[in-house]
């Protein structure tokens, strides 16, 4: 998978986030696939949803993503990702 950023570490994020924040706008997770070396680069591995809005990410597009740090994710596309999952109040 991507040299700049730890599998492991994303593929936790990814895996856990039920929105995403991308460039400032919460999108809520529709589909997720875990990359991993039975990926494809063209395969899909994020879709996220806002209201008609729909945004899909490639295996490709999310390669060398750089770790910013808390869930935050910087694709070489200049998007920056932030991966989220609600909090239960009890």
């Amino acid at each position: 998978m991507a040299t700049g950023v730890n599998l492991g570490s994303l593929a936790s994020a990814m895996d856990n986030a039920e929105f995403v924040l991308i460039d400032g706008v919460v999108f809520e997770t529709e589909y997720t696939r875990i990359p991993d070396e039975r990926t494809a680069a063209d395969d899909v591995v994020l879709e996220v949803k806002h209201g008609d809005t729909e945004v899909t990410f490639t295996r490709e597009e999310m390669d060398d993503a750089e770790h910013l740090g808390e869930g935050v994710y910087l694709l070489k596309s200049g998007a920056q990702l932030r991966f989220l999952s609600s909090a239960t109040i009890h």
